[in-house]
């Protein structure tokens, strides 16, 4: 039986964030790139993409490199130089990610926090506007170009600069949960949350810096399970699906 939405879809939120993690790229437990994965996230990218929705998105870098190979006393890497190489590691999954939405006959622009011209512009906000507004999927790379802050809070910052609807938290699992499902059989997935409930509960959804700038600015999230197929669609769509916070 088909997973596809049911009915034709119809456009809930005019401008997106869409937030992946870098193992989202990657095969299940594994690191690096699968062309497979791109495809199938690229795939379901085109299917919003084909209701109107404007769509950004910011991608980490955990399947090439996590900054926690390089914490402790006794590393020969400092933790701020571990940081840019994270940006780095986005950037590859952002140079992939866009190879894989062109192949959907999607038109795109990576735009890097880091100038890197060679291979991506640099992130300017107005000019970011200006490829959404003309139908590009842009794919914003190397976070804001700071040490100390993870992509989950780049995804807000660029969704407050870019004015998006809602950020998309995209998962493997279906929303959050009062534990780790994969660990507690009897975890409650919620529905609903506050960011207040968030912070409290001390549920592990986005980065604490990321959860207060939503709150501050009313900036809804939907945390949802993109490899149940077609719920980028049912996302966007305004269906209910997930854990929307806000």
């Amino acid at each position: 039986m088909s997973n596809e939405p049911a009915t034709e879809p119809t456009l809930h939120f005019k401008r997106v964030i869409l937030k992946l993690s870098g193992e989202s790229l990657a095969d299940s437990g594994g690191r690096g790139i699968s062309a497979h994965e791109a495809g199938e996230i690229a795939r379901q990218i085109k299917q919003a993409h084909d209701t109107g929705c404007e769509i950004a998105i910011v991608i980490g870098g955990g399947n090439i490199l996590r900054g926690a190979q390089f914490s402790g006393s006794n590393s020969l890497v400092h933790e701020a130089t571990a940081h840019y190489m994270g940006m780095l590691a986005t950037t590859i999954n952002s140079l992939a990610m866009q190879d894989a939405l062109e192949a959907q006959g999607l038109e795109t622009r990576v735009m890097s926090a880091i100038p890197t011209e060679k291979i991506a512009e640099t992130f300017i906000r107005r000019r970011a506007l200006r490829h959404l507004s003309k139908g590009r999927v842009i794919i914003l790379a190397a976070g804001i170009g700071n040490p100390f802050v993870t992509t989950d809070t780049a995804a807000a910052q660029r969704a407050l600069e870019l004015e998006a609807d809602i950020v998309l938290k995209a998962t493997r699992v279906d929303g959050v949960f009062s534990d780790d499902p994969e660990k507690n059989p009897h975890a409650v997935l919620y529905d609903t949350l506050t960011y207040t409930q968030v912070i409290e509960k001390k549920l592990r959804v986005m980065d604490g810096t990321a959860i207060a700038l939503c709150s501050e600015h009313n900036k809804p999230i939907l945390v949802f399970n993109f490899k149940q197929n077609g719920n980028i669609v049912r996302a966007i769509s305004g269906e209910t699906v997930g854990t929307r916070i806000g």
